[in-house]
C-alpha cells in the first residue's frame, strides 16, 4: 500500500573529540586553490543559488510513502536522524530540502569546496570528508550534529559510484549515534539526464517532482561486525523501493542496473 498527498511550495551515543567539529565553509578553512579555481568559487555558488532559487519554485512536488513511512515535507520536523538518497537527485534534494538545516556530508576535493559553498547558501551546514578521504573526520562531523539534534544527510551511492549501491558510512553513524536512517528519493517527470555515472537529473521548468519516502532503517547499536553488510543492504533496499515507488507513480519503467 502506498499513501500519496500533493502539495505546492518549493540518545545516548559516543563521546566526541574537540577537534570533531563542522567545518565552516570560508576562505581561511578552504585548501588552496589555482587563480581559476579561485574564480570560480566565487562566481559559480551565488549563480547556481539564483537559478535554483528561479527554477525551483516552478516545481510542482507530490509526496509518496510506502506503508509505515513517515514522510517529512520538505524536511519539516527533522530532527537527530539520519537520511539518505541517491546522488543522481542532488539538484532537487537540494532546493526541496532548503529548509531542513541539515548536515552534509561533502568530500575534501576541489568540486566538495564548490559544493559546500552552494549548500551553504541554502542553509546547510557541511561536514568534510568522503569514503575516498577524510572519512572519519566526516563521520565525525556528521555525529556532532546529530547530538545538537540536528539531521544528517548522505548521497548514499557518492561520490563516485557505484550508481544505486549505498557506502556503509550511513551504517556506521546510525550504529554509533542510535539514529534511524530515512530513505528517500526525488524524481522528476521531465528532466535532462547527464551522461554522468549517476545519471545526473536536471529537472525542467514546471515539471512534476515525486517525492517518495520508504520506511525508516533501524540500526541496532550492538551490531556486530558481520552484520553490518547485511544492514547496508536493507539501507539500499529501501531507498530502491522509493525510487521506484517514483517511478512507477509516474508510470516510467526504469529496470535498468548498474
Amino acid at each position: 500500500m502506498v499513501l500519496k498527498s500533493k502539495h505546492r511550495r518549493s540518545r545516548a551515543s559516543c563521546p566526541i573529540p574537540n577537534s570533531a567539529t563542522i567545518i565552516p565553509v570560508t576562505d581561511e578553512a578552504s585548501p588552496r586553490f589555482t587563480l581559476g579555481q579561485r574564480i570560480m568559487l566565487a562566481v559559480v555558488p551565488p549563480v547556481i543559488w539564483l537559478l535554483l532559487q528561479l527554477v525551483g519554485r516552478t516545481w510542482r512536488f507530490e509526496t509518496l510513502a510506502e506503508e509505515g513511512a513517515t514522510p517529512l515535507p520538505f524536511g519539516a520536523g527533522a530532527q537527530g536522524e539520519i537520511f539518505c538518497f541517491w546522488h543522481q537527485c542532488v539538484l532537487p534534494c537540494t532546493f526541496y530540502f532548503r529548509r531542513s538545516h541539515a548536515t552534509i556530508i561533502v568530500s575534501q576535493s576541489f568540486d566538495g569546496e564548490l559544493i559546500a559553498r552552494i549548500l551553504e547558501r541554502f542553509g546547510y551546514r557541511t561536514s568534510r570528508g568522503s569514503s575516498s578521504r577524510g572519512a572519519h573526520e566526516g563521520l565525525l562531523g556528521l555525529q556532532d550534529a546529530i547530538e545538537r539534534g540536528g539531521p544528517a544527510i548522505f548521497t548514499a551511492d557518492g561520490p563516485r559510484g557505484p550508481i544505486y549501491r549505498t557506502k556503509m558510512g550511513p551504517i556506521k553513524l546510525a550504529r554509533v549515534t542510535g539514529a534511524r536512517i530515512g530513505a528517500f528519493h526525488l524524481q522528476p517527470r521531465r528532466a535532462w539526464v547527464m551522461r554522468s555515472w549517476d545519471r545526473f537529473l536536471a529537472p525542467m521548468p514546471f515539471t512534476r517532482i515525486v517525492v517518495s519516502w520508504a520506511r525508516w532503517t533501524e540500526v541496532p547499536r550492538d551490531l556486530a561486525p558481520n552484520g553490518f553488510e547485511q544492514q547496508r543492504e536493507l539501507l539500499n533496499a529501501a531507498i530502491e523501493r522509493a525510487r521506484l515507488h517514483a517511478l512507477a507513480r509516474l508510470g516510467n519503467a526504469d529496470d535498468r542496473k548498474p
